[in-house]
């Protein structure tokens, strides 16, 4: 069973989103991140590590180290759900196979239809299926 599947349900009950996972290379660092209406804090931080560590030895996964924390500004969008709820708001956007010779495009989030997600780019609207998209990161406005 993939990681994220085993996360997400426990996650989820206690309240957060399920936004990624990451592992290094070597598996020593496990980072996991969650939101929430609102955001997070340092004390969701700490709650949701608490009852991760203990699922994590049940489940006989190992680590060295935990971290538990936000999805920043720049939060990674991953999942149609994460396109539907951030409709509007500027995203960076990077393909896995170049579109009119380019694979790194930055637009505002119009829709996502079927399998495709549309962004304007300056007033055009550019439609990427999303099985080539490699990375959507919001751009954060400060």
């Amino acid at each position: 069973m993939e990681l994220f599947e085993i996360l997400d349900p426990t996650i989820t009950n206690l309240g957060y989103e399920l936004v990624n996972v990451e592992r290094s290379s070597r598996g020593r660092l496990l980072r996991i991140f969650i939101d929430k209406p609102g955001g997070v804090n340092v004390e969701d931080c700490g709650s949701v590590s608490n009852h991760l560590s203990k699922l994590l030895t049940v489940e006989n996964i190992f680590y060295d180290r935990l971290e538990v924390s936000s999805p920043g500004l720049d939060r990674l969008l991953t999942k149609k759900s994460d396109f539907i709820r951030f409709t509007g708001q500027e995203v960076k956007l990077k393909l896995r196979l170049s579109l009119k010779g380019r694979r790194n495009f930055i637009g505002v989030l119009h829709e996502v239809q079927d399998e495709i997600l549309k962004l304007d780019i300056d007033g055009e609207i550019f439609n990427f299926k999303l099985n080539n998209l490699e990375k959507v990161r919001l751009v954060p406005k400060l």
